[in-house]
């Protein structure tokens, strides 16, 4: 039986580095996307909200402007708790019509 010492150039090994190097990047990525508390919540900002609703930010100052989303304005930057934009959002909900109560 022959004796076989792996290294850096085993094909074996060079798959498993190049996937921890994979899953470091990674792990990077998705550190620097966490958010922060603060007393317990997560504040998001004008752009990201704008982002993630897929909303322009025009259309977020009109929510503003009418009371329908509160926020925070600090310096001129927008602030929301993700608790306010989920129950403003949960507060939108329109179910579908249920076809059987229809006829």
């Amino acid at each position: 039986m022959k004796n076989y010492l792996m290294g850096q150039q085993d094909p074996c090994i060079k798959d498993i580095l190049q996937r921890l190097e994979h899953t470091d990047k990674e792990l990077d990525r998705l550190s620097k996307s966490i958010k922060r508390t603060f007393n317990g919540e997560r504040f998001i900002s004008d752009s990201e909200l704008s982002r993630v609703l897929r909303i322009s930010r025009r259309t977020l100052q009109d929510y503003r402007s009418a009371g329908i989303l509160p926020y925070y304005l600090i310096s001129g930057k927008a602030l929301y708790k993700e608790s306010d934009v989920q129950q403003m959002l949960e507060k939108a909900y329109r179910p579908l019509f249920d076809n059987r109560n229809l006829v």
